[in-house]
């Protein structure tokens, strides 16, 4: 028998007759006795006595409901799971980012998912550019969002959008910034430096050396959260990304995009083995919506 038999046969025994099966079933009543009448004819024995208006199951049928039972509980729960997965409900999604997407963009995006989606549970983590690798092969996370995809490396990954180069900076320093900023302007500034940190700090000194530039830099920071704070302290001006600096803003703090404007990707990426779900999919259409935004 096969599972449209088992389908067929849990039907009848449950209704009581072919009309009533074929109802539960939305199917047509000549459906429902043509498969019936090969499922008998395959297991070689009557599962059904004919009667007027309803069919008793035979012995033979009894025994054998008590093993379709179970199978056709696991169908239903098996539906069940697709139905979900399809309308976005139920499921853990494990997303890992950068610390400057996590500090706006990845709270943003998971908030508005979830009122969509309100049964879904969402595992967060903040990753550094040098861990992603290890983050996915070790199975701690299943997407990473970050920069720039690892040359070579055997992920798969999808663009979600992109970001910019800002100077970030105390408005009292610089009262009447334009709406661009040539980083020329900067070398007289005390300026809070981020040139060891990955793709981002990559960009920003290859920019420094192509305009032959040195800037005065007073503090050499690691970490994005640190650099904004020493600005906030009045320590200097830093140049982040655009994510950081959105969620870093506060009262006498401003931004400005840098000129010649100096762009990167974001990216989600994941183990070519397990790609992500569909569920993962229109979380990362949500994560792109906020990122296009910001």
């Amino acid at each position: 028998m096969n599972l449209r038999h088992i389908e067929i046969f849990h039907a009848v025994y449950i209704n009581g007759s072919v009309s009533a099966a074929a109802r539960a079933l939305n199917i047509s009543q000549p459906s429902v006795s043509k498969t019936l009448r090969h499922a008998e004819s395959l297991l070689g024995f009557p599962l059904f006595e004919r009667g007027t208006g309803r069919l008793v199951p035979t012995e033979d049928a009894h025994t054998l409901f008590a093993e379709v039972s179970e199978i056709q509980d696991r169908v239903y729960a098996l539906r069940e799971a697709s139905r979900n997965l399809k309308r976005g409900t139920g499921g853990v999604l494990r997303v890992s980012a950068l610390p400057s997407l996590a500090l706006d963009a990845l709270p943003v995006a998971v908030a508005s998912f979830l009122r969509s989606h309100p049964t879904v549970q969402f595992d967060l983590q903040t990753v550094h550019h040098d861990d992603l690798l290890r983050k996915l092969y070790e199975r701690e996370t299943d997407i990473a969002i970050a920069y720039a995809v690892p040359p070579a490396a055997p992920i798969g990954h999808r663009w979600l959008g992109e970001g910019e180069l800002v100077v970030l900076y105390r408005e009292q320093d610089m009262p009447d910034a334009p709406p661009r900023l040539e980083l020329e302007c900067l070398r007289d500034k005390r300026f809070i430096s981020l040139a060891a940190s990955g793709p981002i700090g990559q960009l920003f000194t290859q920019e420094l050396q192509r305009l032959d530039l040195e800037l005065d830099e007073v503090v050499s920071a690691r970490t994005f959260y640190i650099a904004t704070a020493l600005v906030r302290q009045g320590v200097g001006m830093t140049v982040v990304d655009s994510f950081t600096a959105q969620a870093s803003l506060s009262p006498g703090l401003s931004a400005r995009p840098l000129k010649p404007q100096l762009a990167f990707d974001v990216h989600a990426m994941f183990l070519l083995n397990r790609p992500p779900t569909a569920l993962a999919t229109d979380f990362l259409k949500t994560l792109a919506r906020v990122i296009d935004a910001a």
